[in-house]
């Protein structure tokens, strides 16, 4: 993992996902060399200059593509968008939730990153499945070279990403030349679902999962036989969950386990493990739309795969990083051992073997992309070559 920061898990990680989704390491040295003295305070304190050093940059990049605009450089433009796009949303997911400024923050990267996909001619359709009087938002995009119905793969987020991060570090497009369709959704607690419509978390993600599904049922471009659903991090709970109690789903994948996340929830108190955001108790209250932490511990135990996973009658693919700081290797085996009915189940632990082995691959999602689109494609009626 690259650690720019010493002794600050939580701000190389949101550096880590930012290579990821495509930033450019001189940009992150101008952004990151004024924080260096302020990391060192820990991982809430700072948070505001962060924003500052990252919006500047993304302003720096809206500023050059306007003069690309001018000249008719309309792809470069876009892709100068897409990169400030990534700076502001990393900027913007730092902060502490009342933080007035973020509110700002997210509209002008929901700005940048639209009409970035908009000038560059990305493969990326923005789509709206209503959903308890408000909607979800999702990022479409569509398989390459196939003719009819395409399989498609749903693709959720976990406690702190947003549709438009699955979106950039790279699945979607990995599939589709895999001819597999990709849908990246802003679930409840997530995104814009939280951000704007104010829709909180729930450990019975079948129920929005279920809506989604009756979504890509009246698409015409979609086969409603072959639609699987992939989780990250936190939906490593979410996915297995939905899976389970939705038998449309024709199968269903992780990037990094997550069978117990109230457990792992207690070991945080105990200061066990690395965690993902600043500002984090907060954070989890605001996801699950909790008021104090006394109601916040008394739904935690509901959070938990055991007893759920015997449902799963599919397909089922369980990765993990070997070396993952935030959700122990333990709850991979767990998943795995517990997925008894599934007739095609597989354990991939990335290792130093071929990298990826943080959180979710975070160090390098490279083998994950591999491996994670490979898998769907071949059980999905995509290819591999």
């Amino acid at each position: 993992m690259f650690e720019y920061f010493p002794k600050n898990y939580v701000w190389n990680l949101a550096i880590n996902l930012a290579m990821e989704m495509g930033a450019k390491i001189g940009e992150l040295d101008e952004m990151c060399r004024p924080l260096l003295e302020v990391s060192q305070r820990g991982d809430d304190e700072g948070t505001r200059m962060f924003l500052q050093s990252w919006e500047r940059m993304g302003d720096k990049l809206i500023g050059q593509a306007w003069e690309d605009e001018a000249r008719g450089r309309l792809i470069s433009a876009g892709t100068k968008l897409g990169r400030a796009a990534i700076y502001l949303l990393t900027a913007e997911r730092m902060q502490a939730r009342d933080y007035e400024p973020r509110k700002a923050l997210y509209a002008k990267f929901q700005d940048c990153f639209q009409r970035g996909v908009r000038l560059a001619h990305e493969n990326c359709e923005r789509i709206e499945i209503p959903y308890e009087g408000a909607h979800l938002a999702g990022l479409y995009v569509r398989a390459e070279g196939v003719d009819g119905p395409a399989p498609i793969l749903v693709q959720i987020n976990g406690l702190d990403s947003t549709k438009e991060m699955l979106y950039r570090v790279g699945l979607p497009q990995h599939l589709a030349k895999r001819g597999i369709s990709s849908l990246c959704i802003d679930q409840p607690g997530t995104g814009e679902a939280l951000r704007l419509h104010g829709l909180t978390a729930r450990y019975d993600s079948e129920a929005w999962a279920s809506k989604v599904v009756d979504y890509l049922e009246t698409r015409d471009d979609i086969d409603p036989r072959r639609i699987g659903l992939q989780g990250v991090s936190l939906g490593g709970y979410y996915a297995p969950r939905a899976v389970a109690f939705e038998p449309r789903f024709a199968l269903g994948a992780v990037w990094g386990a997550n069978h117990n996340w109230g457990e792992v929830q207690l070991a945080r108190l105990n200061r066990e493990g690395e965690r993902p955001v600043p500002h984090y108790w907060e954070h989890v209250q605001w996801v699950w739309g909790t008021g104090s932490m006394d109601e916040f511990m008394e739904l935690i135990p509901k959070i938990t795969l055991d007893g759920v996973l015997d449902r799963i009658q599919v397909p089922f693919l369980v990765t993990h990083g070997e070396q993952d700081r935030q959700i122990p290797l333990k709850y991979a085996y767990q998943t795995y051992e517990q997925l008894v009915n599934s007739p095609d189940r597989e354990l991939k632990i990335f290792t130093e073997k071929e990298g990826g082995v943080q959180h979710s691959s975070v160090d390098n999602s490279a083998y994950g992309l591999d491996y994670i689109s490979d898998w769907v494609a071949e059980r999905l009626g995509g290819h591999t070559a």
